[in-house]
């Protein structure tokens, strides 16, 4: 197998916001958005320097003694990078990658063919893993830890189990949800990587690079205040970017300042801290309407017009991590920071003023 780490010096021994210049050698691609922006290597991946450093560890160990490495879990929220990293590690192995997910794999059969066409030394990429059906990952298990499956042919007393050999691999496994894994499943991972939210001056490292290779006129100024409301995910700092250079293009005069930033996203109704429409109405309705909680999810999402689970899995991951909102036991309560956000005063005591709790999960 064939890598592309140079030899003889580890990840660790770089600074990777040390202002080097960064690769924007890709060319933009009318019909593929997001994949002339995925960096192609470790040296190009930006953030996430212990996931980094310990993968590379993984990869040049394997490399070194000819063998597939381990099998490879990524956790962690979406748009962090996991896809992008499960395609580095079939790049940097010199190996192809096969990719599928997690709710397309709903029969043991369809995991069975996938396993049979792959070639020693093959990338298996399996997205949002937690949601295989059970016969599938059950499949999975012997085929992790053996490299063969068992294929049942016939139903009833007279179906047979015909072994079938596969060829070595290895499997990457991406989840945003690594709680609702099975622990046999998850135990079967040699590595698992965690990935954490950016920091702002990683995400205008994203943003410059991104810029390079789409051909925007970008000042540093304008990629601070891009990274700034990118809410630490770099799928949404791309995104607000080509958002920002249309706006740079068709009313001013193509050139991504702070200012035209600014005015861009305020299209767009992102704020300063990244909170978009739904964000602000949520938060509005918690304070103005219930007094700043505790209120029920159903309740807080029928006041906004939104599904239960579009608040709960949209909204609220990033409002608690911001400290914006609280999960209690009662329900959902509005802090201090929110009312300060929206220019409100808190109310005293909150919901129980008046000895009501609204509709509190």
């Amino acid at each position: 197998m064939s890598g592309s780490v140079t030899e003889g010096r580890s990840l660790a021994d770089e600074d990777p916001f040390d202002g080097s210049p960064v690769d924007a050698t890709a060319t933009a691609s009318d019909t593929d958005i997001e994949g002339p922006l995925r960096p192609k290597n470790l040296r190009e991946f930006v953030g996430q320097q212990r996931v980094r450093e310990q993968l590379d560890l993984v990869l040049s160990g394997a490399r070194l003694r000819g063998q597939p490495p381990d099998h490879v879990l990524l956790a962690g929220p979406p748009g962090l990078g996991k896809t992008s990293l499960a395609r580095i590690i079939a790049a940097e192995l010199g190996a192809a990658i096969r990719l599928t997910s997690g709710p397309a794999l709903e029969r043991a059969g369809d995991l069975a063919a996938m396993l049979s066409n792959l070639v020693e030394g093959d990338v298996l990429f399996i997205d949002e893993i937690h949601r295989m059906a059970r016969p599938a990952e059950e499949m999975l298990y012997l085929a992790m830890e053996d490299f063969r499956v068992d294929v049942v042919v016939g139903k009833g007393p007279g179906a047979t189990s015909i072994p079938l050999d596969i060829a070595p691999f290895t499997l990457v496994g991406a989840t945003t949800r690594s709680g609702q894994l099975t622990s046999p499943l998850r135990d079967r991972f040699g590595f698992t990587a965690h990935l954490e939210f950016y920091e702002p001056r990683e995400l205008a490292r994203i943003i410059t690079r991104s810029a390079a290779i789409l051909g925007i006129d970008l000042e540093p100024a304008g990629a601070a205040e891009i990274a700034g409301r990118s809410r630490g995910t770099p799928r949404i700092a791309n995104r607000l970017l080509r958002r920002v250079r249309d706006f740079a293009q068709v009313r001013g005069d193509g050139v991504v300042s702070e200012q035209a930033a600014r005015d861009a996203l305020a299209v767009y109704d992102v704020d300063r801290l990244g909170l978009d429409r739904l964000d602000r109405a949520v938060l509005s309705a918690l304070c103005r309407s219930f007094g700043g909680g505790p209120v029920g999810l159903t309740t807080l999402a029928v006041a906004v017009g939104e599904e239960a689970t579009t608040v709960e899995e949209v909204c609220e991951p990033f409002l608690v991590r911001i400290g914006m909102l609280a999960r209690t036991s009662r329900g959902r309560i509005a802090t201090p920071a929110a009312w300060e956000h929206l220019g409100l005063t808190p109310v005293r005591d909150q919901g129980t003023a008046a000895g009501t709790l609204f509709d509190a999960e």
